[in-house]
């Protein structure tokens, strides 16, 4: 399975963004995707998940309100919408995938995902 995450860029301060992460290989029936970042000197943080049965999401509390993670069944592609961006969402965006249902309250656990995209930059000037 190969997660290809593209639509990073340079943006300014409450522009928007919408990144897509495509699935390839063993498409799996129901799983749970999701989005983390990682800032320099952070660590990883979780942005946004669904889980494909019921399209249940979940939100960092630093985006709700302003991204929003959606899917196109059709394309194995999950998206993440990003609003209002602020210069404190600069970061290295990785989509993630689990090949079955996650439970939502750990939607945040990056060590729940199988597989994961090689990342795409969002830089945000103020």
């Amino acid at each position: 399975v190969q997660l290809q995450a593209c639509g990073g860029g340079l943006v300014q301060a409450g522009g928007s963004l919408r990144l897509s992460c495509a699935a390839s290989g063993r498409i799996f029936s129901s799983p749970t995707m999701g989005w983390f970042r990682q800032a320099p000197g952070k660590e990883r943080e979780f942005v946004s998940a669904m889980r494909w049965s019921d399209s249940s999401t979940t939100y960092g509390n630093s985006v709700k309100g302003r991204f929003t993670i959606s899917r196109d069944n059709a394309k194995n592609t999950v998206y993440l919408q990003m609003n209002s961006l602020k210069p404190e969402d600069t970061a290295v965006y990785y989509c993630a995938a689990r090949e079955n249902n996650l439970v939502t309250g750990l939607f945040g656990q990056p060590k729940m995902y199988d597989y994961w995209g090689q990342g795409t930059l969002v830089t945000v000037s103020s």
